[in-house]
Formats: structure tokens, sequence, C-alpha cells
């Protein structure tokens, strides 16, 4: 017997006394809460995007979709990298402009092995501008989430303004709950019982934040909920 089917099993025992005639979970929960604070329009949500990824101490930055090559090969000069983790699906157009070492994300990669890496490029689900907050979901322009959670420095680009929600309930709609997810809000950090703040604990010290309009040989479809 699996683990898997340990858990389920466990569920199903749980359940064993609940009433067929149920509210089911979907029903039972009132959702008329707001979906959005404020009307917004897409200049504005993008903005407080990036207003509240600063207050999380990310780093960000703009830049229109035929300078993100360059910025990138600056950002890895800037900081002294030497190499950098890259997810199989991410842009190549991205890395044109820097010669720094790629390494592939493999599945047999340790925690050691890429303790050694530099850095690490991803591009993200979806952004949410009220939290300041990224969500990556694995997706093949992201990689395995061990890949942002191990190097010390973290590109992540995303795209606007198609990429860019208002609200937490507006990036669920548009996230798959079975992937696996992660929610990043500012570079990694805890801090003692003084309060004293500690970067790069349980993941990067750094985190840049490239916001790109306009990427070349990409359409936006969507555009950010706010303003709607």
């Amino acid at each position: 017997m699996s683990t898997r089917d340990v858990i389920l099993g466990r569920v199903r025992r749980a359940l064993a006394d609940v009433p067929r005639g149920e509210t089911p979970y979907d029903q039972a929960v009132d959702r008329s809460y707001l979906h959005e604070h404020g009307d917004r329009s897409v200049e504005q949500t993008v903005d407080l995007l990036a207003e509240n990824l600063a207050d999380y101490r990310a780093i960000v930055h703009r830049c229109a979709g035929d300078g993100l090559a360059a910025l990138i090969a600056g950002l890895l000069a800037e900081r002294g990298s030497k190499s950098v983790v890259v997810p199989p699906g991410l842009e190549q157009e991205w890395l044109a402009a820097t010669d720094v070492t790629r390494v592939p994300d493999r599945s047999d990669s340790t925690p050691h092995d890429l303790d050694q890496v530099d850095s690490v490029i991803t591009a993200c689900a979806v952004a949410i501008a009220e939290t300041g907050t990224i969500v990556l979901d694995g997706g093949p322009d992201q990689g395995r989430r061990r890949i942002t959670l191990v190097p010390d420095h973290h590109i992540c680009v995303v795209r606007v303004p198609d990429q860019v929600v208002s609200s937490v309930p507006q990036a669920l709609v548009r996230l798959d709950p079975t992937r696996p997810l992660t929610w990043i809000s500012g570079p990694s950090a805890t801090s003692d019982i003084e309060l004293d703040r500690v970067e790069g604990v349980h993941g990067p010290r750094t985190l840049e934040v490239v916001l790109v309009s306009g990427e070349p040989g990409r359409e936006s479809d969507d555009s950010p909920s706010g303003g709607r």
C-alpha cells in the first residue's frame, strides 16, 4: 500500500459520518467577498505591484521586451555570476546577451549542486499587485521548486500586463491547485526573538523582479484585472 493510499483511506474514514445531504464545500463557503480593493487602471495595478515588491525588499526593474536580454546580462554581470540555472522552457532569447555558464534544471541535482550555482532565472505563473507576490507553478519556464530555493540570487521575469492581477482571489482562478505552487513575497527572510532580520535562510537572499512589457514574439491575451 502506497502513502497515497494510506492518506486517502484516512480521508474516507474521516468523512464516513458526513450526511449525504451535507452542503458541498464549494457551496458552503460564502464567497461574496470583494475580489478586488479599489478601482485601478492597468498602469496603476502594475505600479502597485512594483511598489509592494519593493516594500518586501525585492529589487524591481522595468524594461521593454527588446531590452530584456541586455538587462538580464547586466544584472548577472553586476552580481558577478558565473553560472545560472535555466529551466528547460525558458525563452533562450533572454540569455542571448550573456555568456554566463548555463546549468540545466535536472532531476538529479542535489542541494549541494545547486548551492554552487550563482543565480537562477525563471518566468512566473502570475503576479499579485495587492500583496506584492510572485507565484510559480513549476511550468517549463519556471522549473522545479528547488532551483528557486537554493541559489542565492533569483531573477524572475513578469510579463506585463498579462501576468499581473490585482488580488489573491483573481490569482487563484488562474492557478491549477494540483501543481506545485510557490508563493514569493520578497527574498527569503526570518527574524529571531529580538526581531533581527536575517535574509537567505530558506530561499534566495536576493530577489530581482523584471517587469517586461511588449516582449518580442508574444502577444498579450489578457490584461490585469484591475481597472476592468
